[in-house]
């Protein structure tokens, strides 16, 4: 269990510094745009995925633990303790942020662009098509499971490019509840906790349905 939680601290760590990182340093330079912060995340999704994925799993987001757990890949111990290294994890990337460069951008905090219900529904169904992809390319038993990384950090990227203008793209709790809580911008938090945790749940339960024998 230790190899397991230290591999979704560092994991999420890494994950929440590189990706909220690039929005950062793209406030600062202007030179990433928002293509160049969308590869980011998916990038630094697919090269955790090959270097934890044999350890922990690689789920690096809370929503995607709770998926699982829903799922019967994990238990509710494991569970919890998963989520709780994840959110520290998200917590101390962003402070190490604040350390380095201030509270620019406010640390990539995910803001909606429109109204909540648009980004409620938007990290709803990123979430949802998030879950049924590393299902489908990670549990599965037909799953060509060495090429998971490459299926799931493609999927993080393009939904972060096509939908991070609007509502952020955040996809996962830990990725928002770290820059909200370190740079104090938490007014809209719930919306990135409760819409990507329902998206994640009722793709498990799609999955195990459309699975059942």
């Amino acid at each position: 269990m230790t190899k397991k939680l230290i591999s979704e601290f560092l994991g999420t760590y890494f994950l929440v510094f590189a990706g909220t990182g690039a929005v950062v340093i793209d406030s600062i330079t202007k030179s990433l745009t928002h293509v160049g912060v969308a590869l980011t995340f998916g990038l630094v999704v697919m090269a955790l995925i090959f270097t934890f994925g044999h350890l922990s799993g690689a789920h690096f987001n809370p929503a995607v633990t709770i998926g699982f757990l829903i799922h019967g890949d994990i238990n509710k111990k494991e569970a919890i303790y998963y989520i709780i290294s994840q959110l520290i994890a998200g917590i101390a990337a962003s402070a190490t942020l604040l350390c380095l460069f201030g509270n620019v951008a406010s640390l990539g905090t995910t803001l909606p662009r429109g109204s909540w219900e648009q980004s409620f529904l938007l990290e709803f169904i990123l979430t949802f098509f998030l879950m049924m992809v590393i299902f489908g390319s990670a549990v599965h038993g037909k799953a060509v499971k060495d090429f998971a990384g490459i299926a799931i950090g493609s999927t993080v990227g393009l939904e972060a490019m096509f939908a991070g203008p609007i509502c952020g793209a955040s996809m996962n709790p830990a990725r928002s509840i770290g820059p909200a809580i370190v740079s104090g911008n938490i007014q809209c938090l719930w919306i990135y906790i409760v819409a990507t945790i329902l998206g994640a749940s009722l793709a498990a339960i799609f999955y195990k349905i459309l699975h059942e024998k």
